[in-house]
């Protein structure tokens, strides 16, 4: 994967928890047909970016704070 797939795919997942359609680690690595570790590599990049990314256990999705 070059840097370009690698932001293209940063940039779609960080629309996804904005627009509140990630609900899981499970879900979100079968969409791009990869391992949960590495959605969790790629949230760290995005939190490293500056977006302050939680997880809701009561809703159970993931957020973006403002």
């Amino acid at each position: 994967m070059n840097f370009r797939e690698k932001k293209e795919r940063l940039d779609y997942l960080l629309e996804m928890i904005e627009k509140g359609r990630c609900s899981s680690l499970k879900q979100v690595a079968k969409k791009y047909d990869c391992s949960e570790r590495t959605i969790r590599r790629m949230m760290t990049e995005l939190k490293d970016e500056g977006h302050n990314i939680f997880y809701c256990r009561r809703t159970k999705k993931f957020y973006k704070e403002n």
